[in-house]
């Protein structure tokens, strides 16, 4: 005779089903800003076999240098190339800082000029007193943006392009070109500009390679409906970024008038803007926001250091506009790549081992039983047993 059942062995036919052990990565993963985007790393795979074919392209335009101009990688010339190449960096940083965070700032280009203009009428009283006028308007700019995508939850690149028309209105207050007023010169520095500007780009890329860290830059890149507000961390962190992105522009201004052939010219820097969105987004940074990589800031900025200083050695005359557009349109190219890669992994058969509802388990238990259906209603009951809680009715081998 089998022993007694009591009530606790009787199945719950409407409980939950039964679930397995949940890894802490996998709760993490679903619990991180859920409803709110994919749960999961991104995968920064993709964007270190692009770097990869980046540094092979600064190799290349390396090699063509040096072996057609040897000198613009010796002496002054050099200095005079790492300082283009912070300036450029330093618009680069602040493109690709806008853009990771889903807010790309299209006055970074005319901030630069006015900087530069500013900087070039104002010089000779020192560069601490000329650039921090500088400085300041270049933050109420940043943070002006900031109140208007914030605020009014509108897109950044229509609030940034506002605000950079109304910083062209000063540069066209000049006529001609500026002669640099002041006698300093950053090539003295240019190791040190350089190197500050390819430590913090690398430091900011491996900091975004953090999963936490990454989706709270992005967490200003819509998900769903764009109306709706992302939350005041997201308000914050675009708020930051938009403010830094100015002060990176307004220094690279800075560089260009004094590394410069001594004289700005009053343009309206949309140039400038195309060049840093272009070198962002062919560093791997999307043009939707978050995703990005590790060291392809400071190695497309160093290309297009290069190929400007090599093109302009060779007379080639291309357009800075025209430049930034090719540069513009292969970082699209490179924004699909990354986002059809760099993605989660998406849902797969392999994957429901570790989803919130697993499968029951196979063996013979009141879990797996499979459902009978009823067996029809008669008038005559069947023969009872002498024995009701044993034989087949408890111990048959179906259950």
């Amino acid at each position: 005779m089998g022993s007694e059942p009591t009530i606790a062995d009787e199945p719950d036919p409407v409980g939950p089903t039964r679930r397995r052990n949940v890894s802490p990565a996998t709760l993490e993963n679903v619990f991180d800003d859920p409803a709110h985007g994919e749960p999961g790393r991104d995968r920064i795979a993709v964007h270190l076999l692009w770097e990869v074919v980046l540094l092979v392209l600064v190799g290349a335009l390396l090699f063509l240098t040096n072996r057609d101009y040897p000198d613009l990688l010796r002496g002054a010339q050099r200095e005079e190339l790492l300082v283009l190449g912070t300036a450029i960096g330093l618009l680069t940083l602040g493109a690709g800082l806008t853009l990771r965070a889903a807010v790309p700032n299209l006055a970074l280009g005319p901030v630069a000029v006015a900087a530069a203009l500013h900087f070039a009428e104002n010089s000779d009283r020192g560069v601490v007193p000329a650039m921090l006028p500088a400085l300041v308007a270049g933050l109420v700019a940043g943070l002006v943006i900031a109140v208007l995508v914030v605020g009014f939850h509108v897109p950044s690149w229509a609030a940034s392009l506002a605000v950079g028309l109304a910083v062209v209105v000063f540069i066209e207050q000049r006529t001609g070109p500026v002669d640099v007023q002041g006698e300093y010169d950053p090539t003295q520095h240019a190791t040190y500009l350089f190197g500050g500007f390819a430590a913090v780009a690398v430091l900011t890329g491996l900091l975004g390679t953090v999963k936490t860290v990454r989706r709270a830059v992005g967490r200003f890149r819509p998900v769903a409906d764009p109306a709706l507000r992302r939350g005041g961390a997201a308000g914050v962190v675009v708020t930051l970024a938009l403010a830094l992105s100015m002060l990176f522009a307004v220094g690279a201004g800075m560089l260009l008038a004094s590394g410069g052939p001594g004289r700005v010219a009053p343009t309206t820097g949309i140039e400038w803007t195309g060049l840093a969105l272009g070198a962002a987004l062919l560093a791997g940074t999307s043009a939707f926001g978050r995703r990005g990589g590790i060291a392809g800031g400071l190695l497309a900025a160093t290309a297009l250091t290069l190929f400007i200083q090599y093109a302009d050695e060779r007379n080639l005359d291309i357009a800075p506009a025209a430049l930034a557009a090719v540069l513009v349109a292969a970082g699209l190219l490179v924004t699909r790549l990354v986002e059809a890669n760099g993605r989660p992994r998406s849902y797969t058969e392999r994957d429901r081992d570790r989803d919130w509802e697993a499968e029951p388990a196979t063996t013979a238990s009141w879990d797996s039983a499979p459902a009978q259906p009823p067996e029809p209603w008669t008038s005559s009951l069947p023969g009872q047993p002498t024995d009701r809680w044993g034989g087949d009715r408890w111990d048959g081998a179906d259950r």
